[in-house]
């Protein structure tokens, strides 16, 4: 049987992540405290595979796993989730809005229900925990240093809590994506809707660095859905790159630009090539197809090795 991690306790939206996933008949699964612990496990093969987050459509990327998929052993995603947000303000039974003076969930769930909060709990401050259903669960043994939690209404009821308000996000259409992470043993097949993630470190902080990167990709047609740069932690002003971009590594378009950014910077970390959750078909260019690649290839063949 199969043994995913994922981002616990029960109740966490990565846990839902999970369960569109894979069904729970058809795996274990093993709550981990945090995104390290659980890549951590992953790394020293107490697991198989581990569902954690890495971008949300309010907060953008989710810099715990950013930064453990850019150091460490090599990792790769095989595959991606998305899952609508929504969530809930819940205490125990006999508190009102108006007696909460402390609200404990996630720093990522914080930022989404920031602006409900104020305009409805004005006196409580936040208290930040390592999930939303671990606030849940915390309020439910009487543990918290808080009086309510926002988390998912899955956890509000597992903890036998009590919902003071529903759907509290201030972003109505928030959505967050959980990528499903493997060892890099096994690489998944092309599909025609794939999207490829790697860390990018430049050789030398200079003018026009990030632009020679980003000219690998626009040259051969290659559309980039998300770009953030992180720190590298070496020094201050040191950062490295992390890109999405649309495409497989068996694509030649894809092949040639890997080829050519390994040439320009100092360092290229391979996050792996998966299907994209939309499932919508990545739009080609004919001059940057696979075929035009192939054409172009046997033409400067026949220039090398004339009257062969």
């Amino acid at each position: 049987m199969t043994r995913y991690g994922y981002l616990g306790p029960t109740g966490t939206f990565t846990q839902m992540a999970l369960l569109s996933w894979r069904p729970a008949a058809n795996a274990e699964h093993v709550p981990f405290g945090s995104v390290d612990a659980a890549l951590t496990a992953l790394r020293q093969r107490e697991i198989d595979a581990a569902v954690v987050p890495i971008e949300n459509s309010v907060e953008g990327g989710v810099s715990a796993t950013l930064d453990a998929l850019a150091s460490g052993d090599p990792l790769i995603v095989t595959g991606e989730v998305l899952v609508p947000i929504t969530f809930v303000i819940a205490a125990n039974e006999g508190v009102s809005l108006a007696d909460v003076r402390g609200v404990g969930t996630h720093s990522h769930a914080w930022a989404q229900v920031r602006g409900w909060c104020q305009a409805n709990v004005p006196d409580a401050r936040y208290i930040a925990t390592l999930s939303t259903a671990s606030a849940a669960e915390d309020l439910g043994t009487g543990e918290a240093p808080f009086d309510a939690a926002v988390c998912a209404p899955v956890a509000a009821d597992n903890h036998g809590l009590t919902v003071l308000a529903h759907d509290i996000g201030d972003m109505a259409s928030a959505v967050t994506r959980f990528v499903v992470v493997s060892r890099p043993e096994w690489l998944p097949r092309p599909t025609g809707f794939d999207k490829t993630t790697v860390v990018l470190y430049q050789r030398q902080d200079r003018a026009g660095g990030l632009l020679e990167l980003l000219e690998q990709f626009s040259a051969r047609g290659i559309n980039m859905t998300r770009l953030e740069s992180r720190p590298t932690k070496d020094s201050m002003g040191s950062y490295c790159f992390s890109i999405d971009f649309e495409g497989h590594v068996h694509d030649a378009r894809v092949g040639e630009a890997l080829m050519s950014l390994h040439r320009v910077c100092g360092h290229v970390r391979f996050l792996g090539s998966y299907p994209a959750a939309n499932g919508q078909a990545v739009t080609v260019d004919p001059l940057t197809s696979d075929a035009s690649f192939a054409e172009a290839a046997d033409w400067l063949d026949q220039i090398r090795h004339p009257g062969s």
